[in-house]
């Protein structure tokens, strides 16, 4: 992946743009954070799923199971 850094200097107004590939630490830290991310959201997925079947199982909708819980 590429690395786009942006860097400004306030004394001279100069701005330079460099391009780079990213570092193997950057690139094991961006696939571990992913995995984080893909992690959390199959969980907030689990939890809603199990939310609707309760709210099933009580013959409510899942707004009027939150408001119930909330």
């Amino acid at each position: 992946m590429k690395i786009i850094e942006k860097n400004f200097n306030v004394e001279t107004g100069e701005e330079t743009i460099t391009e780079r590939d990213e570092t193997a630490a950057e690139k094991k830290a961006r696939e571990t954070r992913q995995a984080e991310i893909d992690q959390a959201l199959l969980e907030a997925n689990a939890k809603q799923a199990q939310r609707v079947a309760i709210a099933e199982k009580l013959g409510l909708s899942v707004d009027e199971l939150q408001s119930l819980l909330g």
